[in-house]
């Protein structure tokens, strides 16, 4: 069913224009398209936003706190500075969004929390996950820095901690990166593993994803940008393996994208790029977890147009998600086609004052794009109210 998400995405954003052009919005009740704010008679052109109950602004200035004397002793110690807080990857389970929070500026009280995703809230606060006692700063058993998440199809959320803070300002090492996973059933941390071994002093440690073998074994792989590798950890073996790229995938080593597709029969690629490279890559997953590198990687393709591109994530299927450098529209390619621009559809026209982060399936089967102003938040241009962070469902507008 993951496969098709795009396709019902697509047919679902052509409804909300067919009947908005006929003179309808679609009732707030549907469930198979998200609904919209209401019915309305003689609307001649294309509401803008037409899931706007499905729409979630999230803010570093709207977290939730125990009670107001521990937000007061937090903002008094700089330990909370709002602007400095931000949203950048997140995983969506039914109604809920985890998210990664890093602390890449002094003041970010927890790094990773957890979102409710319902009607009328759309200006929804974050709450620490799975607990307030996790996030402490200095303790090496707790989070350090959390860059990404993933949740996998037993219900495990997987946190890749790097241990550096403020790394956009002074960065401190407090620990040595780990993947830490937490059962979201009951909210326990069942695993901690220790990346110490795998990683070099060039490490730089950017994205997680998790895979399951056809036997059903767990295995991570993590997107090591500063040592140009991916690392494997096989989570029943206890192995690990770090398979050291090609140097003509990495012309700079600036930011390693990576997302797994999955066929109906189980079989797994990871597709990857650093934004500098023109060239798409992959490798299968069955050659990943056995720690095989070398003959294994496939050139995809120039990148279309000589654009650097953005790689933000994948469907569950065959279908992955671009956007190029310093544009917002998102476009599909389903992977078992040629990478060309041909076979590229936009399935949103972006904005001027964000930019998406990632593309992810999840709640109401839709595809969602999480955006926001990192490009100002990084240069300090975001004022005092810091970023600005929506999450929300990818959905081409029509034109007017």
């Amino acid at each position: 069913m993951a496969s098709k998400l795009p396709h019902l995405l697509l047919v679902v954003s052509t409804l909300l224009c067919s009947l908005v052009h006929a003179g309808y919005s679609s009732s707030g009740g549907d469930e198979s398209s998200g609904g919209s704010a209401s019915n309305s008679i003689g609307t001649s052109k294309c509401d803008k936003n037409p899931l706007a109950e499905l729409t979630f602004q999230l803010s570093g200035s709207n977290l939730h706190w125990p009670c107001d004397s521990t937000k007061n002793i937090y903002v008094q110690s700089g330990r909370y500075v709002p602007r400095n807080v931000i949203v950048t990857r997140a995983q969506l389970q039914r109604d809920t969004a985890f998210v990664a929070l890093p602390r890449y500026k002094q003041g970010v009280p927890f790094t990773l929390g957890k979102v409710n995703l319902k009607k009328g809230e759309c200006l929804t606060k974050i709450a620490p996950y799975p607990c307030w006692a996790i996030q402490e700063e200095g303790n090496c058993q707790a989070l350090q820095s959390v860059v990404d998440v993933a949740v996998d199809q037993n219900g495990l959320l997987w946190a890749l901690d790097v241990g550096i803070v403020n790394t956009l300002e002074q960065p401190i090492r407090r620990c040595g990166p780990k993947i830490v996973a937490i059962n979201t059933a009951n909210h326990k941390v069942v695993k901690s593993i220790d990346l110490s071994d795998l990683v070099t002093a060039e490490s730089r440690l950017q994205f997680i994803v998790v895979d399951y073998s056809k036997d059903n074994k767990p295995f991570v792989y993590v997107a090591d940008a500063g040592a140009r590798s991916i690392l494997v950890y096989d989570i029943t073996g206890n192995k690990s393996y770090r398979i050291v790229l090609p140097k003509a995938t990495a012309p700079t080593s600036d930011v390693l994208y990576v997302a797994l597709t999955s066929k109906a029969d189980g079989t797994s690629t990871l597709f990857f790029s650093y934004l500098s490279s023109s060239r798409l890559y992959s490798i299968k997953g069955e050659y990943l977890r056995v720690g095989q590198g070398a003959g294994s990687i496939i050139d995809v393709g120039p990148k279309p147009f000589g654009k650097q591109a953005v790689l933000l994530g994948a469907d569950g299927g065959t279908s992955l998600f671009f956007r190029y450098k310093g544009e917002n529209d998102i476009y599909l390619w389903d992977s078992e086609t040629c990478f060309k621009a041909s076979n590229l559809q936009e399935v949103q026209r972006g904005g001027d004052c964000r930019l998406s982060t990632q593309v992810l399936p999840g709640h109401k089967r839709f595809m969602w794009a999480l955006e926001s102003n990192f490009h100002d938040f990084i240069s300090d241009r975001t004022g005092c109210n810091g970023a600005s962070i929506v999450l929300h469902p990818v959905v081409k507008e029509c034109d007017d």
